[in-house]
This record gives structure tokens, C-alpha cells and sequence, in this order.
């Protein structure tokens, strides 16, 4: 096996152990607490709101701690040097992501508590986890050809991890919630292996191939230090981006898109309970949950042979207007026609996460722009991830809270077990003492048909104003990247 082979089958195969278990937790871990730990409203909001705050400050925070020092030092650190760094951090990290995941399914504090630390934890190590390894996008190639090539290798790994989906289904059982644990503890030890395995491959490749390099990129950089030995500071680095327009549009797309994509995995299930459970079997329930998760790995494949010939850029824009265009026809039809929904519910979802695995390759593209126009000894792409999802991951937290307020609001009824039935007359929607978990009934249906049509009907809308005005693309990438590759070999930028 030639040896660029090894490291993106090491690099895709991280993807499939994190996946693994981030599916299971975005699809379960709200019923969890509120089906099975029975959390209160009050406490579930409180926690999403803490959540919230750290969700958005920490990849900035790692990301300034991983890359601070390129832009400190008057030295050119090599790119071998970085990978090296990134694959460190993935080592170290992956085993308490993997405890972190383990914590959210059994009952080990009050579920309040439990609700804030668990969340807090999981993600601060997935944050570590997710910010390395797309890092490593943009430090390992420099070409679009092989970026796309790396994104379908992590594509085709995530789409095997997405099987976990298909199984949790038939493990599921808020009555009897043991079948479930045992099923975490047995995703969990595969992950733990399955990243010692991916993570040592790619450690023993770059510590066979780092001496030379090294030695080389020393005797070049010593001579580009020379022309580069301005000092940049974190409050040159806030000024820098704010001028980086393209970066801001990329940002606030990007915002929607976390949201949606995290609204669809959070209420997923009882969007098929009530608008499918009275005609789809478990068994197919279970199919259809697994297909919506496997599906847009695998049509990424695809995705990324049309990035490869017309650009990320266009892809991305065809793929919103795919999906405002499946919502307005899902909305015309109504919610009676059973199959359609059926197919709307799943595409729904893979047209949404398809384009979230194409987002990766504009962030790269950002990289490169910033080394670019700001003259930099090495590319900062931890950073610009980091700070990109500064600004675009409270969607994450947005999703539920967003979404629970939503379904009361159509339904009438509250997706808390705790709440009790309100009688203030200058309430516009009663709230009954049972939960809408517990409701059938044509008003529920038709709530939850609103819901899940309106909501990517306006975040559709909104991506496509946005996404108009987002430039680095065509012409504008071709010089971008040209630029980087000049730099990266010895040229000036």
C-alpha cells in the first residue's frame, strides 16, 4: 500500500470512531433526560443555556492554545511539525471523549447536575477531537483534488460509523434502559480501539517521513523568517478577521446549517412516532432512522465528485435550493400522504448533512485565504476552525431549545413530563399536564407536520441570501490557492 494511501485510510478512519458514538448521542441523549432521568424544564433550559456558553467559547479556546504560537514566533514552524502536534492531541484526547460519551447513560448524579457536566465534558473532548482532526484537512493537503480525496475517505468511514443509527434503534427501551447501556459500553470499547489503532498508523507513517523533511523545511524557512518577523498578537489577530469578509458570511450560513442539522438529529424520532408511527412497523422505523443517518455519507461520495468539477461553492448552493424546494412541495401536499412524508422526513435529513460534510473544504479554503492575505509563516487552521465554530455552533444548543418551544407552541402540548397545565389566560396555547410523547390525535399530528416543514423552508431562505455573498470561489480560489501552494514551496506569497 503506497504510503499517502495509509494516512487517508488512518485519517477516514477517525471519523468513523467519533461517529460511532456522536449519532448515538445526538439522536438519544435529549429523550434521555427527559424521557428516562425525567429532568425539569427549568433545569433542561438552565443547562442548555451553560451549554450554550461553553459550546461557543471553547473551539476558539483550543484552537487559540494549538495555534498561538505560529503567530507569535518570528519562526516558520513546519507543516510536518503541525501534523505531528494535531495527531499528539487526537492520542491523548480520545479516551476521555470516549468516558464522556459513557457518562450520558447511566444515572450517576442528580439529573440536573449530570445534564450540565455530561454535556459540558462530551463536548469539550469532542470539540478537541473534531477541531485536530479537521485541522488536519488543511495541514496534511494544499490541492482541492486532495482535499476532496480525504474528505471521501472520512465520508465512507462516517457512512460504516452511521450503522450504529440502525442498531440503537432496536436497543432503544426508555422502560427498560439496560439493553441500551450495554449497548454504549460495547460502542464505546470498539471506538477506544479503533482510535489507538487509526491514530498510532498515521504517528508511525509521519515519524518514518519527519527527519528529512524537517531538515529541508529548516533550511528553507530559516531564509523566509527573514522576510516575515512581524509578531502578531491575539488583538492583531480579532482585527484581521474582522476584515476577513468572506470568512463573516461563511460564519453566519454556517450558523443555520449547525442548527438545522442538530434539529433534525434531536427530534428525529418523534417526528417519525407521530407522523409515521401509526404506519411504519419498528422494524422499518429502525430502517429508515439508520438510512437517514448512513445515506448522506454516502451521497457525499458523490457530492465531492461534483465539488471536484464544479467547486464546492455550487454544490452547496444547489443543495439549498434542493432543500427549500422538497419543504415548499412537502408543505403544498400536507401530511396525509404517508410515503411522500416518509421520503421527505428522510431527504430532509440528507440533503442537511450532506451539505454539513462539504463545509470542511470551504473552512480549508478559508485557511488558505487567511495565509494568504495576511502573509503567514504558517497557516493558523486550527484557529480558523475554532473560531469559525466560536460563531456557528450555538445552533447546536439552539436546536432543542428552539425546537421543544416550537413543538409547544403547534402541538399545545410540552415535550417535558414535569410540566404542569397552565391556566393563565393570556397564554396563547395550553399546556396539558401529559406529555406529547404520551398525545395522539390529529392536532399533534399536524403540529409536528409544521414544524418540520417550516423549519427548513426558513433556514433554506436564509442560506441562499447568505450564501450569495460569500466570494471565494471561481477565480478567486484558483488565485487563493495558487498563493498558498507558491508560499508552501519556498515562493513569496
Amino acid at each position: 500500500m503506497e504510503p499517502m494511501e495509509v494516512v487517508r485510510i488512518s485519517y477516514g478512519s477517525i471519523a468513523l470512531f467519533w461517529s460511532i458514538l456522536h449519532n448515538v448521542f445526538l439522536l438519544y441523549y435529549v429523550e434521555m433526560f427527559v424521557s428516562v432521568y425525567k429532568i425539569d424544564k427549568t433545569s433542561f433550559w438552565i443547562g442548555e443555556a451553560v451549554f450554550l456558553l461553553w459550546n461557543s467559547l471553547n473551539d476558539p479556546l483550543f484552537g487559540w492554545i494549538s495555534d498561538h504560537g505560529s503567530l507569535e514566533k518570528n519562526i516558520h514552524v513546519c507543516s510536518i511539525e503541525v501534523v505531528h502536534k494535531r495527531i499528539r492531541a487526537l492520542v491523548k484526547f480520545s479516551p476521555v471523549f470516549v468516558l464522556g460519551f459513557l457518562s450520558f447513560w447511566f444515572s450517576w448524579l442528580q439529573p440536573s447536575l449530570q445534564f450540565v457536566i455530561c454535556l459540558c465534558i462530551y463536548d469539550g473532548f469532542l470539540t478537541l477531537i473534531d477541531l485536530n482532526h479537521s485541522a488536519l484537512l488543511a495541514d496534511l493537503a494544499l490541492s482541492e483534488e486532495e482535499r476532496t480525496r480525504l474528505n471521501g475517505y472520512s465520508s465512507f468511514f462516517s457512512a460504516i460509523g452511521s450503522t450504529s443509527v440502525f442498531m440503537s434503534y432496536y436497543f432503544w427501551d426508555k422502560q427498560f434502559i439496560l439493553t441500551f447501556q450495554m449497548f454504549c459500553v460495547c460502542l464505546a470499547v470498539f471506538s477506544l480501539i479503533g482510535f489507538v489503532i487509526s491514530t498510532s498508523m498515521m504517528k508511525h507513517y509521519f515519524e518514518k517521513t519527519s527527519s528529512s523533511v524537517l531538515a529541508s523545511a529548516s533550511d528553507r524557512h530559516e531564509v523566509s523568517s527573514r522576510h516575515h518577523s512581524s509578531s502578531l498578537a491575539l488583538k492583531k489577530y480579532v482585527k484581521q478577521l474582522l476584515r476577513h469578509k468572506n470568512f463573516w458570511w461563511f460564519t453566519a450560513m454556517n450558523l443555520i446549517q449547525v442548527f438545522h442539522c442538530h434539529f433534525n438529529s434531536n427530534f428525529f424520532p418523534l417526528f417519525l412516532d407521530k407522523l409515521l408511527g401509526h404506519t411504519l412497523s419498528p422494524k422499518s422505523a429502525a430502517f429508515l432512522l439508520g438510512l437517514s443517518f448512513v445515506t448522506p455519507h454516502i451521497n457525499n461520495l458523490y457530492f465531492l465528485t461534483l465539488c471536484r468539477r464544479f467547486g464546492a461553492y455550487l454544490v452547496i448552493k444547489w443543495l439549498f435550493y434542493v432543500k427549500l424546494l422538497l419543504s415548499l412541495v412537502m408543505l403544498l401536499l400536507g401530511p396525509d400522504w404517508s410515503t411522500l412524508l416518509c421520503i421527505f422526513i428522510a431527504s430532509n435529513r440528507v440533503f442537511t448533512e450532506g451539505t454539513c460534510k462539504l463545509l470542511n473544504l470551504v473552512i480549508s479554503d478559508l485557511v488558505d485565504e487567511d495565509y494568504v492575505i495576511h502573509h503567514r509563516k504558517q497557516s493558523i487552521s486550527a484557529l480558523v476552525f475554532g473560531t469559525s465554530a466560536l460563531l456557528s455552533k450555538p445552533g447546536q444548543t439552539l436546536a432543542p431549545l428552539l425546537g421543544t418551544w416550537l413543538l409547544a407552541k403547534q402541538t399545545g402540548y410540552s415535550i417535558f413530563y414535569s410540566d404542569e397545565s397552565s391556566n393563565n389566560d393570556n397564554s396563547d396555547f395550553l399546556l396539558d399536564e401529559k406529555n406529547v410523547h404520551d398525545r395522539t390525535g390529529s392536532d399533534v399530528r399536524l403540529g409536528c407536520f409544521q414544524v418540520l416543514v417550516y423549519v427548513p423552508i426558513v433556514c433554506a431562505v436564509l442560506q441562499i441570501i447568505l450564501w450569495s455573498r460569500f466570494k471565494l470561489h471561481g477565480g478567486r480560489l484558483k488565485i487563493v490557492t495558487s498563493q498558498r501552494i507558491g508560499a508552501e514551496n519556498g515562493g513569496a506569497v
